[in-house]
């Protein structure tokens, strides 16, 4: 009994660990831009979705970017936005093969965006935070990173 305990145990720990992405495989790094420190590394497999929320610096309305994880091809694409309000920096048109539609909250979600993202990064806010949603968990990046951080998304073994 005691043995089963252990062994659930060691199985339960691995699992943390290769999700947390300290352990083997593919990850999902956040690196701070300016320093090359690493803040988090998650593990990611092929078409893994992560996405980043925050409040629009000129409407102060949410915006939630997801994003896709091409092992393939090493790339990160952005595949959908949601968003209630047009600003600078949000898509008024919808592109051939891209979708708008409306969530029950009412938000506008463009969706079928499906472009390569060669430098995903972010600059973490002083005023609002950005929320990294991966693998069910959401990470607050202003604690993770710090206010004002330039952070990047990058793929790596």
């Amino acid at each position: 009994m005691e043995m089963a305990a252990v062994v659930l145990c060691a199985i339960a720990a691995i699992l943390f660990l290769m999700r947390s992405g300290l352990f083997g495989g593919a990850k999902l790094r956040l690196i701070d831009a300016d320093t090359g420190e690493q803040y988090a590394a998650y593990s990611v497999e092929e078409g893994d979705l992560f996405s980043v929320s925050f409040l629009h610096s000129v409407n102060k309305s949410l915006v939630k970017e997801t994003y896709r994880i091409s092992l393939d091809e090493n790339m990160i694409f952005v595949e959908s936005c949601e968003y209630s309000a047009f600003g600078a920096g949000v898509a008024t048109q919808v592109e051939e093969g891209q979708t708008l539609s409306y969530t029950p909250e009412g938000h506008m979600l463009l969706s079928g965006i499906h472009q390569k993202i060669p430098h995903l990064s972010y600059i973490v806010g002083t005023v609002y935070d950005h929320i990294l949603e991966i693998h069910g968990q959401q990470i607050n990046l202003r604690e993770l990173c710090g206010k004002n951080s330039t952070v990047s998304f990058v793929l790596a073994n």
